[in-house]
């Protein structure tokens, strides 16, 4: 078990650093053209390295939603959830403050929102707390029903964290400009800490909706699309 949340930390690790990361650096230096597309793909990226690095460790969760799903979906036993959760927040944590030490270190530094995310005057395009808390509702439950079809038996064997990977990308092209995407309340935990935005205010939204969209793609998946239980 020890081993298993190491993987679990150090890949939430990567993934808050690499993907957050990419958005509050390329951010401070617009001429890049870097833009909201190469931070969906930084996210990505994150997940399909780590999956590949550790997943054969842990599982390769890095997100408490993912580890509800897997829960609700039957790939995963309750009593672990608790220990995998905290090691994936302090993961993010961590990762929040090794960006934070960073950034800090340039002229005229400013957390500003920390790539943090929010609904109304939080988000980048203004969406509503409804249409943020549907979107991440739906969002986090395709992810899950991605991850277990791509982990299934039946599934084509090594492609999995190259989908999962694929699909967060997707995911992050779609949401970002409503909610500068969670999915994931770790992740979300780990920048809100340091941003000087009233992004704590707002936590909330981004463990409740992930976490209820985590487990109706596991449940769903669990229902109607995996093999019969013999």
């Amino acid at each position: 078990m020890g081993k298993r949340l190491a993987a679990e930390l150090f890949g939430t690790f990567w993934l808050v650093f690499g993907g957050c990361g990419s958005a509050i650096f390329a951010a401070a230096f617009p001429e890049l053209g870097i833009g909201f597309a190469g931070v969906a793909l930084a996210f990505g990226l994150t997940v399909l390295t780590m999956a590949y690095a550790v997943g054969h460790i842990s599982g390769g969760h890095f997100n408490p939603a993912v580890t509800l799903g897997l829960v609700t979906g039957g790939r995963f036993p309750a009593r672990d959830v608790l220990g995998y959760v905290i090691a994936q927040v302090i993961g993010g944590v961590l990762a929040g403050a090794a960006l934070y030490a960073v950034a800090k270190g340039a002229p005229d530094f400013s957390a500003g929102g920390f790539a943090s995310n929010g609904f109304a005057e939080l988000s980048p395009g203004g969406y509503s707390m409804g249409a943020v808390l549907m979107a991440e509702v739906l969002l986090t439950a395709f992810f899950l029903i991605v991850i277990l079809g791509a982990t299934d038996s039946r599934a084509p064997g090594g492609f999995a964290p190259l989908a999962i990977g694929l699909c967060l990308t997707l995911i992050h092209l779609i949401s970002i400009p409503i909610s500068n995407t969670s999915v994931n309340p770790a992740r979300s935990t780990g920048v809100a800490l340091f941003a000087d935005t009233a992004a704590m205010s707002q936590l909330w939204l981004f463990w409740i909706a992930p976490l209820v969209g985590g487990a109706i793609g596991g449940t769903i998946y669990a229902l109607l699309l995996d093999k019969p239980r013999t």
